[in-house]
């Protein structure tokens, strides 16, 4: 009689144990075992028990294959999903058999698992490996299909309603319940202050401040207080939530005709924009990508949208300040070039438009579709070609985490027709075209770090906060990756080989990039040094880009006027007329303003199963890569000391890259 004993882990989270009788068999080299009952896994409400199973067998199984799970399909007791983290075989010949499983097992459900190291397709020696691997493909690829959203935009999951998605990609208990939570007290809120159906316009910036006491951050206060001044106002172009935009000038767009003339008394004595902008120090922000889009109609009128320039310089006192904006990309007239010696509320109006532009961009573009459309191409893709056993799951798996949810609730929440974006200015007729030029605009080196701050000039421009902790946090992360996949892919050839990546990337490259070769994208990998790169860029992508762009919300998008969605007057078209009042006038009014402000502190929040960069659930078995595993966490312990060190030196911190604040994945 051969006795294998059985360690079985239920997971950490609410609601995980389950009273449901569970079945086990395990499956070897010279045949199974009988299948065995296993009874108090775990009461409803308790987590992380761990359970001490015996299964016998008449003989040994040889080499342990394959563990089968079950949860009763007859028990008449209605009981909830049982979540199983792993569990831990140990054989008569007194070795550990490691099964990761991390999935929600429904009454009646069965769940094969895999056991042991990490392989590639062509690793697998056994037939029953074979089959199971190439079985477990099939059933992903019938669960996560692709869906074509709309012509020329990246496909999404085909399921869109939240509540039928798997239960491996659903938001965990806890998370659901303050998500839903959360909606109520905003809504409530809105509704005893009077805010949330009331058209009424601004009658004073001062009445801003009061609308909601839950929306207001230590940072948000001092926006509301610099949001006039010159300096704050570009510094945001480099520390605020949109870093992506802002590239050196070393030559005027020909539709931006600003002259020494204009600009001299805002540069050093004695220089000109020529010789500033050939010392590299002018720099752009063009929104042209912006240009032309349908906006929304208000009382028989289209809002305003413009596709704004503006030139900044950074002085010898290494400030980087505006020096001149243009609204619209075609100069005329009625286009003029505003500048910091215009009146007060012509400037104000001016930066005002910039920063409305500069926020669609930033939630519609540099948010939603360069982190959230894109991580799911990558989380689809994985889910479809990579199986539970391939290294590249288990690497990847985390930064998946939730991404699918998040994504399908968007789609049913936030854009589309009829959602809260159509009531912006860019409607949800001008948001398919915005994500058609977004995704035709993006490319693979805009999403490697090292390459995109090379390309927009940016390596030695002063007090840009966002490129420092973000190349740090590239390196570390393609160190990480380095070990890992060197680990796995010693050989070229191994590359090459492995079919299941290869055809992972190329769903990529055509479900993601529709097969645009000139994003540079890659639709195969030949070498280890070509993964890796990848790899990284993936990571950093769903990890540390995505919250470089969504933990800020609340901060500097919360006063309204620094970062409004809609804004109700056209721009100036002469100067000299505007005032204050038509700066009021111009901001949305209170429901709309009102409801932005809570989807920021909704969006900014930190949840209860918040799982920050580096943290890894048990997959791997390898003593080897949990051992960088722990290299990884502990290089990221000293970068988060350092900025940490960093801010309390600084008047305005950086806080959106500290790695204890980067979420592993794309999860709201």
């Amino acid at each position: 009689m051969a006795e294998y004993m059985l360690t079985v882990t239920t997971g950490d989270m609410l609601h995980a144990g389950t009273f449901d009788n569970l079945y086990v068999t395990l499956l070897g080299t010279e045949g199974q075992s009988n299948r065995t009952q296993l009874t108090g896994v775990g009461l409803v409400n308790q987590t992380e028990k761990v359970g001490m199973f015996s299964v016998t067998s008449a003989f040994t199984l040889g080499f342990l294959l394959l563990l089968q799970l079950e949860k009763d399909p007859f028990r008449e007791f209605q009981d909830g999903e049982w979540f199983c983290s792993t569990v831990v075989v140990r054989t008569p010949e007194d070795d550990d058999v490691f099964f990761p499983c991390y999935k929600w097992l429904s009454r009646g459900e069965l769940v094969l698992l895999r056991g042991g190291r990490a392989t590639k397709a062509f690793e697998d020696y056994y037939p029953q490996l074979q089959d199971q691997r190439k079985k477990e493909l099939v059933q992903q690829k019938l669960t996560y299909k692709w869906d074509e959203y709309a012509e020329g935009m990246a496909y999404v999951l085909s399921i869109k309603d939240p509540n039928s998605l798997p239960a491996e990609v659903r938001f965990s208990y806890s998370k659901a319940r303050q998500f839903a939570y959360r909606i109520k007290f905003a809504r409530d809120e809105l509704l005893e202050k009077g805010v949330l159906h009331n058209l009424g316009r601004w009658e004073s910036f001062e009445g801003m401040k009061n609308v909601s006491w839950f929306t207001k951050s230590t940072l948000s206060e001092r926006v509301s207080q610099l949001w006039k001044n010159d300096a704050f106002f570009a510094d945001q172009f480099l520390n605020g939530v949109n870093p992506y935009v802002i590239r050196r000038c070393s030559k005027l767009p020909s539709d931006f005709p600003v002259t020494d003339e204009m600009v001299k008394p805002f540069l050093t004595k004695g220089t000109s924009l020529t010789k500033e902008m050939e010392n590299g120090n002018i720099f752009i922000v063009d929104y042209k990508i912006m240009e032309g889009l349908p906006t929304t109609v208000m009382d028989g009128k289209r809002v305003p949208l413009t596709p704004a320039l503006c030139l900044l310089y950074v002085t010898p006192e290494k400030k980087l300040l505006p020096v001149a904006i243009q609204l619209g990309q075609r100069p005329s007239e009625d286009n003029p070039i505003f500048l910091p010696s215009d009146s007060e509320a012509d400037w104000l109006l001016a930066k005002l438009h910039v920063r409305h532009v500069d926020t669609l961009h930033c939630l519609l573009v540099s948010h939603l579709h360069n982190t959230h459309l894109i991580a799911e191409v990558f989380a689809m893709a994985t889910l479809r070609n990579l199986p539970t056993i391939h290294p590249l799951h288990k690497l990847l798996i985390p930064h998946h985490r939730s991404t699918l949810h998040v994504n399908t609730v968007a789609r049913a929440v936030l854009y589309g027709p009829g959602r809260f974006f159509d009531d912006s200015s860019i409607s949800a007729e001008g948001q398919l075209p915005l994500m058609r030029r977004a995704l035709a605009h993006l490319t693979y080196a805009s999403l490697c770090v090292p390459e995109d701050i090379a390309a927009r000039g940016l390596e030695s421009i002063p007090n840009f906060y966002y490129r420092d902790d973000a190349l740090r946090m590239w390196n570390v992360i393609n160190s990480f990756v380095k070990a890992v996949v060197a680990y796995y892919y010693p050989l070229d050839s191994e590359v090459s080989a492995d079919s299941e990546l290869q055809e992972w990337a190329n769903e990529i490259f055509n479900y993601g990039f529709l097969g645009n070769v000139a994003s540079g994208f890659p639709s195969s990998f030949q070498n280890v040094e070509e993964l890796i790169k990848y790899i990284t860029m993936l990571i950093f992508t769903t990890s540390a880009r995505h919250t470089s762009v969504n933990m800020g919300q609340l901060d500097y998008l919360n006063w309204i006027p620094n970062g409004p969605l809609l804004l109700h007057l056209a721009p100036p078209t002469v100067k000299g007329n505007a005032t204050m009042d038509e700066v009021l006038l111009t901001l949305p009014n209170k429901s709309f303003a009102s409801v932005t402000m809570s989807l920021n502190w909704f969006l900014s929040e930190k949840y209860e199963d918040f799982v920050p960069l580096g943290q890894y659930p048990q997959r791997f078995t390898e003593p080897a890569v949990l051992r960088m595993i722990e290299d990884f966490q502990a290089e990221l312990s000293t970068i988060s000391g350092a900025i940490v060190k960093r801010n309390e030196e600084l008047q305005l911190a950086y806080l959106y890259l500290n790695p204890k604040e980067i979420e592993n994945s794309v999860t709201i």
